[in-house]
């Protein structure tokens, strides 16, 4: 049984990751290369070849010798778990790079997709790759290119892996201009929008969502207190020891992890037992463990 239960639990990652990897390729396909503007990442450094070369080497060839290299070169640095895993996302990011979407839309639909004005386009794209790309990353998917720069960077140099990728992508978008003929500055500042537009979405994706609030409550009735919101807010409590520093007394602090969202029936709850409470709220970005996030491999 635990054996099946895994197997559908591997299925249904690999389903996530390709509709995530799916909707992050059509954003670049139909809203970003149109519009001649390149993103971070191998699929931007494949799309700068492609606009250099006059549109004579596909996104898809180039996107995958760039990371056929830089898996190869993971390898033997950063390791052969990241690498495995990294190769699975690039193998499916190549696939649906390389398969014609706009005319598969176009047989479908009978038209050919409307094209937009470049400040729409890049919203609308960034939207969606940060939705992709977080659907992947969720599901144990990597999608290479800049995380494997980021990562080799991360290991030799004393850098954050998101400034590593932040800087790498910069680098990137700029580099348009030098090699892709027909790149204006107005093509890298849309470029620079559609990273921004991206990192926020998937910050919201994979962090907002997740977002969780502790509070300590300092109360002279903390078994009320810890009843009340055990059976109203069906949350774990924990009693903590503590000692009143101006008082010198003994004294338990009630802790508690709830969801952003569920914060106010938290004030209401303790309000109700103890208007004298006095509580400290703290932000938590993310709490692992029974009804809340599951812990992933």
């Amino acid at each position: 049984m635990k054996l099946k239960n895994e197997k559908l639990n591997a299925v249904k990652e690999y389903v996530a990751i390709s509709i995530g990897l799916l909707v992050y390729v059509v954003a670049w396909k139909f809203f970003i290369i149109p519009q001649g503007i390149t993103g971070g990442g191998a699929t931007g450094i494949a799309t700068v070849i492609y606009y250099a070369t006059n549109e004579a080497i596909p996104v898809s060839a180039s996107y995958l010798v760039i990371n056929a290299l830089l898996l190869v070169a993971a390898w033997f640095t950063v390791g052969k778990q990241f690498t495995i895993r990294t190769a699975v996302g690039v193998g499916i990011t190549t696939v649906w790079l390389a398969l014609p979407l706009d005319q598969i839309f176009e047989h479908f639909a009978g038209q050919k997709f409307p094209t937009f004005e470049p400040f729409m386009s890049v919203i609308i794209a960034g939207f969606m790759c940060g939705f992709g790309l977080s659907l992947a990353f969720t599901n144990n998917a990597s999608t290479g290119g800049t995380d494997i720069i980021a990562k080799i960077i991360n290991k030799y140099k004393d850098m954050a892996l998101g400034r590593a990728m932040t800087f790498t992508d910069i680098v990137i978008i700029f580099s348009s201009l030098l090699f892709a003929p027909n790149t204006s500055i107005e093509s890298v500042v849309y470029g620079l929008i559609f990273m921004l537009v991206t990192f926020s979405m998937m910050d919201i994706y994979i962090n907002g969502f997740r977002q969780s609030v502790q509070y300590f409550i300092v109360t002279k009735k903390p078994e009320i207190v810890a009843e009340a919101i055990a059976s109203k807010a069906h949350r774990g409590v924990t009693l903590l020891n503590g000692i009143g520093w101006y008082t010198k007394e003994d004294m338990k602090v009630v802790m508690v992890l709830v969801r952003k969202h569920e914060s106010s029936s938290i004030f209401h709850i303790v309000k109700d037992a103890d208007p004298e409470a006095f509580i400290s709220q703290v932000s938590a970005m993310g709490v692992y463990g029974r009804g809340f996030d599951s812990l992933r491999s």
